[in-house]
């Protein structure tokens, strides 16, 4: 059983989920289920609007499949997902997959987006360079966290990035069983990417580690944010 994160970045912060609309920011299918699909299962619990953003449809993500078969397949995979933690607005900008570095026009598109949606909050794809020590991140990641934050500053949308050492919490922990079933619905994504680990063993072995227990939520599993405007954080007296 994993041991409780230390709170080694305190005072942390629980999420103020007073909102009713909230949009998810992200550069692939897949990638809100690495890491916060256990949140937008609580959300939409709450009877929260929960909508994705996706600046491609992943053509190039799967391995010896040609992108005009992968990417209708990515997008079947992303709309199971979200059937399991409640989401089915979901929204392409049908830019290129591996290309987002070189999107002239990326800010503007999700910023146009989003205002059609009319969100009090909005969380936008971790940008960082790397997860970790040796974990590189995505170029169209860190792409579609860097425009979605450049999209949305001085918006009035309360704008969060996910963060592995955010201050921002979430308790998912009655909501770990969600996240594993809507990541596992991309199941021929994850069978290429690694063959020889069945996909819901590939699906729970990622929820748990994006999931983590944490002192500060007495030991229960959750998501990090980090906040990215004032609007973000609570008011101060």
């Amino acid at each position: 059983m994993s041991e409780p994160a230390a709170d080694t970045h305190a005072p942390f912060i629980v999420l103020d989920e007073n909102f009713e609309r909230v949009v998810l920011i992200v550069a692939h299918p897949d990638d809100v289920e690495w890491g916060l699909a256990a949140a937008v299962a609580r959300w939409t619990s709450m009877g929260k609007q929960v909508s994705y953003l996706l600046a491609t449809r992943g053509e190039a993500g799967i391995e010896g499949v040609a992108p005009e078969i992968a990417g209708p397949l990515r997008e079947e995979e992303q709309r199971a997902a979200g059937v399991h933690v409640g989401v089915s607005d979901i929204v392409y900008l049908d830019l290129p997959d591996g290309g987002l570095q070189d999107a002239p026009d990326l800010v503007e598109r999700i910023a146009a987006a989003v205002a059609e949606r009319a969100p009090e909050v909005a969380i936008v794809q971790f940008s960082g360079a790397e997860w970790g020590p040796g974990a590189s991140n995505h170029p169209d990641h860190i792409a579609a966290g860097l425009a979605s934050i450049a999209a949305l500053q001085g918006s009035g949308i309360r704008l969060y990035e996910q963060d592995p050492h955010g201050q921002v919490l979430i308790d998912v922990q009655d909501h770990l069983a969600a996240a594993v079933d809507s990541l596992a619905a991309h199941h021929e994504y994850l069978a290429v990417l690694d063959p020889d680990t069945p996909v819901r063993d590939q699906a729970r072995k990622v929820v748990e580690q994006t999931c983590s227990p944490l002192e500060a939520l007495g030991g229960r599993r959750g998501v990090r944010l980090r906040a990215l405007t004032a609007e973000a954080l609570p008011a101060t007296a």
